[in-house]
C-alpha cells in the first residue's frame, strides 16, 4: 500500500487529496487564517477516516500554499531590515526609474516592504568581476547591531553590490550578525539570487527576508504536528517553478513558495491536456480568492525568471514588487468565489481584489459575512445548490445572498436582485476574460484558438461565459475540478533550478572557466533533490541567457549536455541565432553575443500521461431534477435539468442550457455550449453550431 497526500492552502479554502495506490480521495475545509496548520490537520484527519488510514501510513505528504504571497499582498510579513553596499541604500525606491504607466502624473508605486529608516548601510565594495575594492568595514556592521535590537528587527535582508560575482562580503556579515544576535533570520542576496540586476536581486532578498519567519515557523508548526500524530514519511513543498523541493530549502529561500499553489494547478492543466491530446490550453483556475490563467503549449506551462508581486495596477508590468526566482508565468487577479462586490462612486458595479475569505466568508455561509460576493451571486442565480455545496459540509442560506446583494448592489441601482447577481457574475467574468486577454497578448498568442481548462472550486461555474467572451469554441472541465492544484501537486517532480551571473562574450569563451561553473551549480543543486530522489533517475538541463551585446534582455538557450570544448563559441551562436530567429525572425549579421547568466535545472523525471481515445456518443441518462436558473440575458429564469457528474457515463451528451452537480464544485453549461465525457471522465464543452 502506497499513499500520498497532497494539501493546498488558499485563501479560502483548503483542499486535500489522498491517493492510494491509483485510487483518489479529495476533501475541502476552511482555511483558518491565524493557524494554516489546523486547517490542515483538521482535513487530512477527515480524508484518513473516509480512507480508514492513520497518519502512519501515509508515506509522502505534498504541500503548497499561498500564505507567502498573502503575507506580501496583505503586509504581514516580519519586522525587516536591509544591510546594503554605502550609497545604495534608496535601491529599492529608485528600482529601474523606469515608469509603469508614463502618463499617470498621481502613479503609485509599490511600497516597499522595508520603510526607508530600517534600510542599513556599511562601506564595502567588490566590482564586476568579483575583485575586492574596498574590504568589509566589520565595525560598521556591528555598530547596526544595537539599532536591529532597539527596533525588534526578526530578519535581516543583506544585499551588496555585485555579491553574485564574489560572495564573502555578505556570508561575513551574516556571521557578525548572528554572533551578536542569534536568533535573527539573515538573508543573503547570492544564496537567494546570485544575478546581476541590482534591484531585483536587493528586492527578492527582502521578499525572502520578510516572510521567512513567518513561513519558517509555519513549516516547523506543521511538521511537529505530522509527527505527533504519527507521520513518519516525506514532506515536500512545491515550489513556484512547479518542482518539489524539501522543507529545510523551503524554510531557507520561502520566497520560493509565493506562487506555489497556482503552480500545481498548472501542472494539473497540463497532465489533463495531455490526456485530451490538446497541445495549447489555457489554464483557469478560480478559487474562494483569487483568479490564475496560465498558457500551456505542447503540454508544458510557459515559464519565467522573474514576476512581480502585489501589483499596484492589475495588469501593468512594473506596477509590482519584482521576484526573481523560476515561476511558470501566468496572470493572477483578485476574482474568486470570495471576491466583495460593491458599487463605486460612478455608480459601477466592481468585484474584487478584497475577498471575504474564509472568515466571515460569503453572506450565504451564515458566518457573519455582511457584503455579497461571487459566491452569493452564484447562489442567487440559480447556479449552486445551497444544500450540497462542497459537498454538504457547508449549508448555505440563500437569503442572506439576496439581502446582501438588495443591500449593496439592487439597492444602489434600482435592480432586482436577480439582475444585481447577474451584474455582479458580468462583472467578475469580465475581468477574468480581461486578464486572459492580456496574458495572451503578451506571449503573442492567438486565444481564441486555443482550449480552456477549468479547475478549482468556482471556475465550472464560470467558465461558458468566460469562454464566450475571449472566443474559446473547447472547454474542459476534469474530474476533481474543484481540488485540481493539489491533484497537480501529486504530478510534480522532486526539482531545484539555479541561475547564476557570470558574463562570458562568445568571442572570449572561455570553455574551462564555463564548465567549471555548471559543474558547481549542478552539484549544489543535485544535493538538494538526491535527499528526496532516493532512487528515481535525476535529470539534468543547462541553459545559458545569452543577448547580443548593448541589448537590454536575454533569452534562453538550451546548452549541449556534455561538457563545453575549444571551438563551442560557434555551437553557443548558432544556437543562440537559431532562438533569436524564432522570436524575431531574423538575426544581426556577426553581432557579438554574450552570455549573461547559467542555468542548472536538476529534477526527478517529469513524464505525461498518454492520451485518451475517443469514445462514442450516448445520451445522457435521465435528469435527477430541475433548477431555477436567471437568464440575465433574457432577463428572465428558465428551468435547467440538473445532473450528477458521477452519473455521467463516457460519451453522454448534454445540451446546454444545464448544471452538472459533484461534491467539490458544478459545472454551468450554457446555452451557447454542449457538454460530453470523454474517456478520461472530463466534461468537455463545445460551442454549438451557429
Amino acid at each position: 500500500m502506497y499513499v500520498r497526500v497532497a494539501v493546498d492552502i488558499g485563501g479560502t479554502f483548503t483542499d486535500v487529496v489522498l491517493e492510494r495506490d491509483g485510487v483518489r480521495l479529495t476533501h475541502k475545509v476552511l482555511t483558518t487564517a491565524g493557524r494554516p496548520e489546523e486547517g490542515v490537520l483538521d482535513g487530512v484527519r477527515r480524508i484518513l477516516d473516509d480512507a480508514k488510514l492513520r497518519f502512519a501510513d501515509i508515506a509522502v505528504f505534498v504541500h503548497g500554499t499561498t500564505l507567502a504571497t498573502n503575507a506580501v499582498i496583505e503586509r504581514r510579513g516580519a519586522r525587516t531590515a536591509l544591510i546594503a553596499t554605502d550609497g545604495f541604500r534608496d535601491v529599492l525606491d529608485i528600482g529601474t526609474e523606469s515608469r509603469y504607466d508614463q502618463y499617470d502624473l498621481t502613479i503609485e508605486k509599490p511600497k516597499s516592504l522595508v520603510p526607508r529608516s530600517l534600510r542599513l548601510t556599511v562601506p564595502e565594495r567588490v566590482d564586476v568581476h568579483g575583485k575586492v575594492r574596498l574590504p568589509l568595514d566589520e565595525d560598521a556592521v556591528r555598530g547596526h547591531v544595537p539599532f536591529l535590537r532597539e527596533r525588534r528587527i526578526e530578519s535581516v535582508a543583506v544585499a551588496y553590490l555585485h555579491s553574485y560575482a564574489n560572495p564573502d562580503h555578505e556570508r561575513r556579515t551574516r556571521e557578525i550578525l548572528l554572533d551578536a544576535l542569534p536568533g535573527l533570520r539573515v538573508t543573503l542576496s547570492c544564496e537567494v539570487c546570485p544575478e546581476v540586476r541590482e534591484y531585483e536581486r536587493t528586492s527578492t532578498a527582502v521578499a525572502n527576508a520578510y516572510v521567512q519567519p513567518l513561513i519558517a515557523g509555519y513549516l516547523g508548526r506543521m511538521e511537529q504536528a505530522l509527527a505527533a500524530e504519527g507521520f513518519a514519511g516525506a514532506i515536500y513543498l512545491v515550489t513556484s517553478g512547479g518542482g518539489l523541493t524539501a522543507i529545510d530549502t523551503a524554510q531557507r529561500f520561502p520566497v520560493r513558495l509565493v506562487e506555489s499553489g497556482p503552480a500545481g494547478g498548472a501542472i494539473f492543466a497540463a497532465q489533463v491536456a495531455a490526456r485530451a491530446g490538446e497541445p495549447s490550453v489555457l489554464s483557469f483556475d478560480m478559487g474562494g480568492t483569487t483568479a490564475k490563467i496560465c498558457l500551456i503549449d505542447d503540454y508544458r506551462p510557459h515559464t519565467s525568471r522573474v514576476f512581480e508581486v502585489d501589483r499596484a495596477a492589475r495588469f501593468l508590468k512594473g506596477s509590482g514588487l519584482p521576484v526573481r526566482v523560476p515561476v511558470i508565468e501566468m496572470v493572477e487577479i483578485g476574482a474568486g468565489g470570495g471576491s466583495i462586490a460593491r458599487v463605486d462612486a460612478l455608480q459601477r458595479v466592481t468585484v474584487g481584489p478584497e475577498s471575504a475569505a474564509s472568515d466571515p466568508g460569503p453572506a450565504c455561509y451564515g458566518r457573519g459575512g455582511t457584503h455579497p460576493t461571487v459566491t452569493d451571486a452564484d447562489v442567487a442565480l440559480g447556479k449552486i445548490d445551497p444544500a450540497a455545496f462542497a459537498g454538504g459540509s457547508i449549508r448555505l442560506a440563500p437569503d442572506l445572498s439576496r439581502a446582501a446583494l438588495d443591500r449593496d448592489v439592487g439597492g444602489e441601482l434600482g435592480l432586482s436582485t436577480e439582475m444585481a447577481a447577474y451584474a455582479v457574475a458580468e462583472m467578475v467574468d469580465e475581468n477574468m476574460a480581461g486578464a486572459a486577454r492580456v496574458h495572451a497578448g503578451e506571449r503573442g498568442a492567438v486565444i481564441g484558438r486555443y482550449t480552456l481548462i477549468a479547475f478549482g472550486g468556482a471556475a465550472p461555474l464560470h467558465a461558458a461565459r468566460v469562454a464566450e467572451k475571449i472566443g474559446v469554441h473547447r472547454v474542459i472541465i476534469p474530474p476533481n475540478a474543484g481540488v485540481g492544484s493539489a491533484i497537480g501537486f501529486l504530478a510534480a517532480p522532486i526539482a531545484f533550478e539555479l541561475v547564476r551571473s557570470r558574463h562570458m562574450r562568445l568571442d572570449g569563451f572561455e570553455p574551462a572557466a564555463a564548465n567549471a561553473l555548471l559543474d558547481e551549480m549542478t552539484r549544489e543543486a543535485r544535493a538538494l533533490v538526491e535527499k528526496g530522489a532516493r532512487d528515481a533517475p535525476i535529470h539534468e538541463r543547462r541553459i545559458a541567457l545569452m543577448r547580443y551585446v548593448g541589448q537590454g534582455h536575454e533569452i534562453s538557450v538550451m546548452l549541449p549536455s556534455r561538457p563545453f570544448a575549444a571551438g563551442d563559441a560557434d555551437v553557443l551562436r548558432a544556437a543562440y541565432e537559431k532562438e533569436y530567429t524564432a522570436l524575431f525572425a531574423r538575426v544581426i549579421p556577426d553581432g557579438a553575443i554574450e552570455v549573461l547568466s547559467w542555468s542548472v535545472l536538476v529534477s526527478t523525471p517529469d513524464e505525461l500521461p498518454a492520451a485518451v481515445p475517443a469514445v462514442a456518443p450516448a445520451p445522457a441518462p435521465a435528469a435527477i431534477g430541475r433548477r431555477s436558473f436567471f437568464d440575465g440575458r433574457g432577463g428572465r429564469a428558465v428551468d435547467v435539468p440538473l445532473y450528477r457528474r458521477e452519473h455521467l457515463r463516457p460519451g453522454a451528451m448534454v445540451a446546454g442550457p444545464a448544471v452538472i452537480a459533484e461534491d467539490e464544485t458544478s459545472t454551468f453549461v450554457s446555452a451557447t455550449f454542449t457538454a460530453r465525457v470523454d474517456a478520461a471522465g472530463c466534461i468537455v464543452m463545445e460551442r454549438k453550431a451557429a
